[in-house]
């Protein structure tokens, strides 16, 4: 049994100055350090440190990195073209040994970026055992909590994708992954379907027009309405990006009790429009956010979804902190529904994932202001001293502990590989 003493907790509900916790896998108290007794504790001085919980990344492909410094002769000057030019001439060359490479050097980042746990959306040319290689790199490796699905595309094959997804979700995965309207045919939706039962999907929608164009056009409906047709709208279904969807495609996902993951930085990089935060306010749909695999910053993610919906709404009063307080406690428990953990609040009985921040406060802090002082302070430039992923410790002074790998030695040859793919 683990005691963090002396620290400032706070969880984005409670806030508790001058307190300890005692946890072992999960939280066991929360009490005043006034009546605080050692008991044989194993004691960590957290020196007026903050104890926050740990972030949640809703919505990332974690295959994305070893494309980081990937040369290829391609200029795509639309969506249409990030896919094809690069994103499905890299996915398709991908082994498990790349996706289990992928998901250690990718959750290495994540928690120096104090997020324990990951959502993802797997494509690559190895369907069969993909999520197996991610889970073990992610939660059997390093630790970290973690959900994944494959995106199931009339790009690959349907069956291994369906199957695939079908193993994840017996392994508590939770999600049922679908690449986007424009690359599912309606037997492929029909098959989803029959299999689905009451399990949510994990899907692109509406990420650039071309989704909506192409759905409209070949299936004279909206994406979001054609999803519904095929009963794939379950509750706690994650739909990404949403950033074109009309009113009626809202209400629909309000109706069926979806959620949207934003994903401002990939939408920003890939110029495919801004997200309407009005939209998912006004039908009071569930909002979470997510990197898309641009990296892992999700601090960065929540302070964006602030800036550029205030900015979108051409508001500068349009979004409150508290609506990005209350989205933050809400995705929490949108988490736990999904996973079966109970995350995200620093009492009992919750898991022990949580981080100190060595944030020295340069006005004075409390239990009125204290969210304006992570959002703007904390999240500015967010490095936890110390990690712990249900009571382990990840992050010792700064440095991930020891186990963790350098580089991976087999880029190169994957980068030729992609190099001599075709072109589509």
């Amino acid at each position: 049994m683990k005691a963090i003493i002396n620290v400032t907790i706070y969880d984005y509900l409670a806030y508790h100055p001058s307190s300890y916790v005692i946890f072992d896998k999960q939280i066991v108290a929360v009490g005043s350090m006034k009546n605080f007794k050692t008991d044989q504790l194993e004691i960590i001085d957290g020196q007026g440190m903050l104890l926050l919980p740990g972030l949640i990344n809703f919505h990332t492909h974690i295959y994305s990195t070893l494309v980081r410094g990937l040369a290829i002769d391609a200029e795509p000057k639309d969506f249409k073209g990030i896919l094809e030019d690069l994103w499905w001439r890299f996915d398709r060359q991908l082994t498990l040994e790349d996706l289990f490479a992928s998901a250690v050097r990718y959750g290495e980042a994540s928690l120096r970026a104090g997020v324990t746990a990951v959502i993802d959306h797997n494509a690559s040319g190895a369907i069969d055992g993909s999520l197996e290689a991610l889970r073990k790199g992610i939660k059997e490796t390093l630790g970290m909590k973690g959900l994944f699905c494959f995106e199931t595309s009339d790009r690959f094959n349907v069956d291994h994708c369906i199957e695939e997804n079908l193993r994840g979700i017996a392994n508590g995965d939770g999600l049922f992954g679908l690449h986007a309207s424009m690359t599912l045919s309606d037997e492929t939706l029909s098959r989803v379907e029959k299999v689905l039962g009451e399990t949510p999907i994990h899907i692109h929608v509406a990420e650039s027009t071309m989704d909506e164009d192409k759905t409209l056009s070949k299936h004279h409906m909206s994406v979001v309405h054609r999803l519904g047709r095929y009963n794939l709208l379950n509750p706690g279904s994650l739909l990404a990006h949403c950033v074109h969807i009309d009113d009626e495609e809202a209400a629909l996902m309000a109706q069926n009790k979806c959620y949207v993951a934003i994903n401002p930085s990939s939408n920003m990089n890939n110029a495919v429009g801004s997200f309407k935060y009005e939209k998912f306010r006004s039908h009071n749909i569930g909002v979470l956010v997510g990197t898309d695999g641009l990296g892992v910053n999700i601090a960065r993610a929540w302070q964006d979804l602030y800036y550029l919906g205030k900015n979108e709404m051409r508001d500068p009063s349009g979004i409150s902190l508290d609506e990005i307080r209350h989205h933050i406690i809400q995705s929490y428990v949108y988490y736990g529904q999904v996973s079966g953990h109970k995350v995200g609040r620093i009492e009992a009985d919750y898991d022990a994932d949580m981080m100190l921040i060595d944030y020295k406060a340069p006005t004075p802090m409390n239990e009125a202001n204290v969210f304006a002082h992570i959002f703007y302070g904390v999240y500015d430039n967010l490095r936890p001293r110390h990690l712990f992923i249900e009571g382990k410790k990840k992050i010792e002074h700064f440095l991930l502990l020891e186990g963790f790998s350098g580089p991976y030695e087999k880029t190169e040859a994957l980068w030729e590989k992609v190099r001599r793919e075709p072109w589509i």
